[in-house]
């Protein structure tokens, strides 16, 4: 598939080819989930990027907790992104863009990440209005994508990483790949999943390898009650430190 191009995703330090990675897709508050944070800055843990999300966005105000929290993790040389909430498609472009400038002024992110991402052909072009924009605010910055399954080819083009399964464990252990997403490098991609038991971590790593998938985050927390799975550590949180950062879901 000619049309697809592949942009350059900076590497986070420690970094090596082919590995797997954390995508920490939005922990709770930092005032209210320190031990969270702070493990994103612990030497040796495989993070590629972190999201920040103060309340849907940035917040109506800066938050010093936040502040601390992002200096943290990108003094270890790892990238935060501020959370930018699309509502599949229906935000207006100028909130988004309002969202944007105070991540930047108040957080200083790294890029941002598109939460609730359409993926449909018939708004890839505000997407990729959407995304010029960011990348001209923030050059260097990563952009990624959270779809949350497999979007529309075309929205490749435009982002770093697109986030094409976010789920649980149930549905994500019979999953299957799109075909074109073989056609791009794994770092490319990432898979988010809840509900994932300790006794099945092994399986779930050798899945996001075999569908292509660089960029992961596996939680035995779950979505009961309306939870959020992603707000807090793994209850197996060293164990998987331990086999992503030494190779062992290759």
């Amino acid at each position: 598939m000619p049309h697809l191009t592949t942009p350059t995703l900076p590497r986070p330090a420690g970094d090596t080819a082919g590995g797997l990675r954390f995508g920490a897709p939005g922990y709770g508050h930092p005032m209210l989930a320190p031990l969270e944070w702070n493990e994103l800055s612990r030497p040796g843990t495989p993070l590629r990027w972190a999201v920040l999300d103060v309340g849907h966005g940035p917040g109506e105000r800066p938050d010093g907790y936040c502040r601390e929290a992002v200096a943290r993790v990108r003094s270890a040389g790892r990238s935060v992104l501020g959370r930018l909430e699309c509502r599949r498609g229906f935000r207006p472009f100028s909130e988004l863009l309002s969202d944007a400038h105070r991540f930047l002024e108040w957080y200083g992110v790294d890029g941002f990440y598109l939460a609730r991402c359409p993926g449909e052909p018939a708004c890839l072009d505000e997407t990729r209005r959407v995304v010029t924009t960011l990348r001209a605010l923030c050059p260097d910055g990563l952009c990624v994508l959270a779809h949350g399954r497999s979007p529309f080819p075309g929205y490749a083009e435009c982002a770093d990483q697109l986030v094409t399964f976010a789920g649980g464990w149930p549905e994500y252990r019979w999953s299957q790949a799109a075909r074109w997403t073989a056609e791009l490098p794994p770092e490319r991609f990432c898979h988010l999943v809840h509900s994932v038991p300790r006794t099945h971590l092994d399986e779930a790593l050798r899945i996001a390898r075999w569908q292509g998938a660089g960029t992961v985050w596996f939680t035995d927390r779950t979505d009961r009650a309306g939870a959020n799975p992603w707000e807090g550590l793994p209850g197996y949180w060293d164990e998987i430190v331990s086999r992503v950062g030494h190779g062992l879901g290759e």
